[in-house]
């Protein structure tokens, strides 16, 4: 190792966390921990830290957190909140790890959609660390089952996605009990105006710091797209998985509905992977992840705000159903593969509208994506039958458990020649996929896509691509009544049981309200206002209107003056 980067032992860490980390494989920090941990090692400083995921953070706030902890004390010591209940079952399951070296530290999450009397129940019993998403935190302190008196680190990881969820009122809440009391340590892949207003607001001297890796993509991070016809979409996803037989990934999509349909083909056609999507129990959810982790599945198919917070080694691929929204969606995605300096794969499949967003977004990124062309079914064959006999080659048989098998099964093949018994397996291994391709027609993969292609690059005014691609509907209900973006988010999740990424853009006028989305979730969202009302006025659901939900939003930022916080029933499940 260079001796001018300092390793864990040179941070001030104590002996049991050293030998923790060393039990993990940690051989050298990263940019951000090894920036912050020294820091916060050295007094109660506040923190204001930019970093996104795959930068290390868990580690560079985790470490010093349980290093400041005293075995001996009574009450909760440090509070930990994320957005998700992923990330939260993730963060407490990072802490419990690096303090496997140290006696007397108990850890517990505590998240919607799991038993909130078993949890307190272990609360009553003892722990120094809570790990908590905001929304099932505040339902605990409602029932006073847990009091932050005791306090003496908060930690707000992922920030603004928590805002973006909003949560900002529970926050507000939350953090006016405990911050100023505590050390406050705040992190944040991005620094909207509302994280920017909530530092300046709770956090005291805070230093800032800012971690480089992570904000932009890997090195060995290769970012290729594919364009196609948009009703070829789902068969250049079989395409690019078949040619990759070592592929180890996720797949995301827009909504859970899409994810689910798109599990459900890919296992009928002999696929090994599952959806993990907000319709999950929790137990169904840690099902799929364990079976993820342990490779028994080769593939899951996920939605943004169902991945929030997995962790998973060596993922080979990154593949993007349909393109993000942003520049900082699709570094979140992609940054799950390429980790510890391996190479990795991001793949974004393009529909003919779609070039000019991924012209926007190379501008953000600051790299050039390449072009990919769909395999055709001769290449796929090929790759197919060339991995196949590459596990032969490698396979290391135990005789001692199929020998006296073999014996008994020899005299079946005696008649067959070397050059026959070859071809006998490919064909049994290879049947299905050679039928399948030669049904296919390679040429109308790629159909349109040259054209679309070089449009991006003609300084032709960027169309409305995909907010005019999804069905709208309306809801007299806007500004004037005390929304803002974030709050009408949550107010809409509440009432209908969806999930952020169920929906597409939201925009707000003075008295109205646009959504966008699939027509599934549209459909729910519009049967869950049924009879509704609000302030005694009933509520309206229509069509959206034209020239409503275009390039230029009605509404540009919160009203001061307004009515106050608008009112909705809790979410108990957050």
């Amino acid at each position: 190792m260079n001796s001018t980067v300092p390793g864990f032992a040179d941070l001030g860490l104590v002996p049991g966390l050293l030998l923790g980390v060393q039990d993990l494989g940690f051989e050298s920090p990263t940019p951000i921990q090894a920036q912050t941990i020294p820091l916060l090692l050295s007094g109660d400083h506040d923190l204001f830290g930019l970093a996104q995921t795959g930068s290390g953070k868990t580690a560079a706030f985790g470490l010093p957190l349980l290093q400041h902890l005293d075995p001996e004390a009574k009450g909760i010591q440090a509070l930990v909140l994320s957005p998700t209940r992923e990330l939260c079952v993730q963060i407490a399951s990072d802490l419990h790890k690096f303090s496997a070296r140290m006696s007397g530290i108990q850890i517990l999450a505590v998240y919607g959609g799991a038993g909130i009397h078993t949890q307190i129940s272990k609360l009553r019993s003892g722990v120094q660390v809570v790990v908590a998403t905001p929304g099932r935190l505040m339902d605990l302190m409602e029932r006073k089952a847990l009091n932050l008196a005791a306090v003496k680190t908060l930690v707000l990881d992922e920030a603004d996605e928590m805002l973006d969820m909003g949560f900002r009122d529970d926050l507000d809440y939350i953090m006016t009990h405990a911050a100023g009391r505590c050390r406050t340590w705040l992190f944040s892949a991005t620094m909207p105006a509302e994280i920017k207003k909530m530092a300046d607001r709770f956090l005291q001297n805070a230093q800032t710091l800012r971690s480089d890796a992570g904000t932009a993509p890997p090195s060995r991070l290769e970012h290729w797209f594919y364009q196609v016809p948009f009703s070829r979409k789902y068969e250049a996803l079989k395409r690019l998985i078949d040619a990759h037989p070592e592929m180890y990934g996720i797949v995301f999509t827009r909504t859970k509905a899409e994810a689910q349909e798109l599990t459900e083909k890919l296992i009928r056609e002999g696929y090994d992977l599952e959806a993990l999507h907000g319709d999950l129990s929790q137990v169904q959810r840690d099902k799929v992840m364990a079976r993820f982790r342990e490779r028994s599945l080769q593939l899951m198919v996920a939605t943004d705000v169902a991945a929030r917070g997995i962790d998973v080694r060596d993922i080979t691929h990154v593949v993007h159903y349909s393109i993000p929204d942003d520049a900082e969606v699709y570094t979140h995605r992609s940054g799950r593969t390429a980790r510890a300096g391996k190479a990795g794969v991001s793949m974004v499949i393009l529909g003919p509208k779609d070039m000019m967003r991924l012209r926007q977004m190379e501008k953000q990124l600051k790299f050039k994506f390449q072009q990919g062309t769909v395999p055709s079914g001769s290449q796929i064959a090929e790759t197919k039958l060339r991995h196949f006999f590459d596990k032969i080659a490698k396979a290391d048989p135990k005789l001692d458990r199929i020998g006296s098998l073999l014996q008994d099964l020899q005299p079946m093949l005696d008649g067959l020649d070397r050059d026959t018994l070859i071809q006998k397996l490919v064909w049994l291994e290879f049947e299905r996929l050679f039928h399948y391709y030669s049904l296919q027609n390679d040429a109308e993969m790629q159909s349109g896509a040259s054209s679309s292609a070089s449009a991006g690059n003609n300084g032709d005014r960027p169309r409305r691509e995909y907010a005019e691609d999804l069905p709208g509907i309306q809801i007299n209900l806007g500004i004037k009544d005390g929304f803002y973006k974030a709050s009408m988010l949550q107010f809409l999740l509440d009432h209908s049981g969806l999930q952020k990424a169920d929906l597409g853009k939201i925009i707000l006028g003075d008295a109205w309200t646009s959504i966008e989305g699939e027509q599934a979730s549209l459909d729910q969202l519009k049967s869950s206002f049924d009879g509704a009302r609000f302030r005694g006025r009933g509520l309206k659901v229509t069509a959206k209107q034209a020239g409503r939900g275009g390039d230029k939003p009605a509404y540009a930022g919160p009203r001061r003056g307004s009515q106050g916080r608008p009112s909705f029933q809790r979410n108990h499940n957050r």
